[in-house]
C-alpha cells in the first residue's frame, strides 16, 4: 500500500503528466527534493516511461553564478529542452525553492537570464503552448521555504508537507479518483462562462482595485486542466482551483491592487499596484520589490500587458488555510489572480490552429514572460457586462454568486 507521498508522486505522473508508455520525462527539482524526486521517478517508470531525465538546481551555486557576472544560457541548455521536446518528452518543474534565495541579486539578471532561454527555445515553447506536450509543476518543501511559511514551528518540513498533501487531496482515499472528482467540480462554471457571450468584467473591492477588463471575440474560459491535440487530459498545475481566460490585450482599463505578496525568481514584492490604460501599464508601485516588478515589465512589450485572467473563489481549500505560502503556484489558487505576459492559446477559439502574429491580432498577448499575482480579496465583486447589455454579478464577497451559479443557458 503507497504512503501519502507515493501516493502524491503518482497523482503528479498519472494525473498531472499523464505519462505514456517509452515516453521520455524530464524532472527540474532541487537537489533538497532528491527523494522525492526518486518517488517520481519510480511512478514514471512504472507507468511505462521510456527514460527520466532529472536536473538538478541548488539555490546558493544559482545565487553565486549571478553574484559573479551576467549569468546567461548556453547554447547546451536550450538544446536539450528543444531536442527532448521533439522527442515527445513531457516536463515536469517541482517548486519550492528559498523564496529569498536571490535577495540582493539585481532583478534584471534573473530576468535576462529567463528571457534569453525562452527566446532559444521555441520549438520546445511551441510544443506546450500548443498542446503537443504535457507539463507540469508540482510543490515539494524545502528547509528554507519551509522556515519561510512556518517560521515559529518547531518541525517546520513536516508542516509544511502536512499542508502540500491536504491541498492536493491526498489522503486516505484515491488521490486519482479525488481529482477526477475535482475536475467534474469545475465543468459546470466553466460551461456558463463559456456560453454568456461576456463583454467585459468589471473588478472592485476596498484596496482600491477598480478595473475593467474587456474579453476578446471567441474567448475561452477552461478549468482543471487542459486536452492535449492527442486526446490525453493532464492538469498542467498540482493543486489547482481556477478557472482562466484570457482579456483582451487593449481592453484593460484602471487600477488593480495586489492582495498577497509576489514571489518571484527568490525576492519577494509586497503591497503593490498597476495602472492600466488601453491594456498597458502606465504606472505601478511597491512597498517593497519595485524593482522586481520593473524587471517583469522590462522584459518586451508584451510584459506590460495582461495575459490571463483568474477566477479562484475567497474560501477555496487554500486560502482557508490563512496561509501565506511565497510560492505562487499554492498562492495563486488561493485568490483571483492575474497575470502579467503572455496568454495562454487555448483561451481562445482555434487558438491552437493560429501563430503568434494571428493571436495577436485577435487581442491575445505574446510575451516572454507569464507572472502570476494574485488580486482576490475577502470583499472582491466581479461584474459582467454581456454583448446584449445584460449585467450579471459573478462574484460577491470574493465568491462566486448564486444568481451565477443558477444562471440559465436556456
Amino acid at each position: 500500500m503507497m504512503n501519502l507521498k507515493e501516493k502524491y508522486a503518482d497523482l503528479i505522473v498519472r494525473s498531472g503528466l499523464n505519462v505514456q508508455k517509452d515516453q521520455i520525462v524530464v524532472i527540474r527539482a532541487s537537489v533538497e527534493m532528491n527523494e522525492f524526486v526518486r518517488l517520481v521517478a519510480h511512478a514514471c517508470f512504472e507507468a511505462g516511461a521510456k527514460d527520466v531525465v532529472v536536473r538538478y538546481s541548488d539555490d546558493e551555486i544559482n545565487r553565486l553564478r549571478y553574484q559573479a557576472g551576467n549569468r546567461m544560457p548556453y547554447d547546451y541548455e536550450a538544446q536539450f529542452y528543444n531536442e527532448t521536446a521533439l522527442k515527445g518528452a513531457c516536463y515536469l518543474s517541482l517548486v519550492g525553492e528559498d523564496p529569498d534565495a536571490m535577495k540582493g541579486v539585481d532583478p534584471k539578471l534573473l530576468s535576462n537570464y529567463s528571457k534569453t532561454l525562452r527566446g532559444m527555445t521555441k520549438p520546445y515553447r511551441d510544443k506546450l503552448d500548443y498542446l503537443k506536450s504535457s507539463w507540469c509543476v508540482a510543490s515539494v518543501p524545502t528547509l528554507a521555504w519551509a522556515k519561510k511559511v512556518y517560521p515559529d514551528s518547531k518541525d517546520p518540513v513536516s508542516d509544511l508537507w502536512d499542508a502540500v498533501l491536504k491541498i492536493n487531496r491526498i489522503n486516505e482515499k484515491d488521490a486519482i479518483e479525488n481529482w477526477n472528482e475535482h475536475r467534474a467540480s469545475f465543468e459546470k462554471r466553466v460551461n456558463i462562462l463559456n456560453h454568456l457571450d461576456i463583454e467585459s468584467v468589471h473588478y472592485k473591492n476596498a484596496l482600491g482595485t477598480d478595473l475593467i477588463v474587456e474579453l476578446p471575440e471567441g474567448y475561452v474560459f477552461a478549468g482543471g486542466g487542459s486536452f492535449l491535440e492527442n486526446g490525453l487530459y493532464y492538469f498542467p498545475n498540482i493543486p489547482t482551483e481556477e478557472i482562466f481566460s484570457a482579456p483582451k490585450k487593449t481592453g484593460v482599463n484602471g487600477k488593480l491592487y495586489s492582495a498577497l505578496p509576489l514571489a518571484y525568481n527568490g525576492a519577494v514584492v509586497r503591497d503593490f499596484w498597476f495602472e492600466f490604460k488601453n491594456g498597458q501599464v502606465v504606472d505601478y508601485d511597491a512597498k517593497e520589490g519595485k524593482d522586481v516588478l520593473t524587471s517583469i515589465l522590462d522584459t518586451d512589450e508584451g510584459a506590460k500587458y495582461l495575459g490571463e485572467i483568474a477566477l479562484v473563489p475567497y474560501g477555496s481549500p487554500i486560502s482557508a488555510l490563512d496561509t501565506l505560502f511565497y510560492e505562487t503556484l499554492i498562492d495563486e489558487n488561493a485568490s483571483c489572480h492575474f497575470a502579467l505576459g503572455a496568454s495562454y492559446n487555448e483561451c481562445i477559439e482555434n487558438g491552437l490552429e493560429m501563430s503568434e502574429e494571428e493571436l495577436l491580432e485577435h487581442g491575445m498577448n505574446q510575451s516572454f514572460t507569464h507572472v502570476d499575482f494574485m488580486v482576490g480579496t475577502s470583499d472582491l465583486s466581479i461584474e459582467a457586462t454581456l454583448k446584449n447589455g445584460e449585467s450579471i454579478s459573478i462574484f460577491k464577497d470574493g465568491k462566486y454568486t448564486s444568481e451565477f451559479d443558477e444562471y440559465s443557458l436556456n
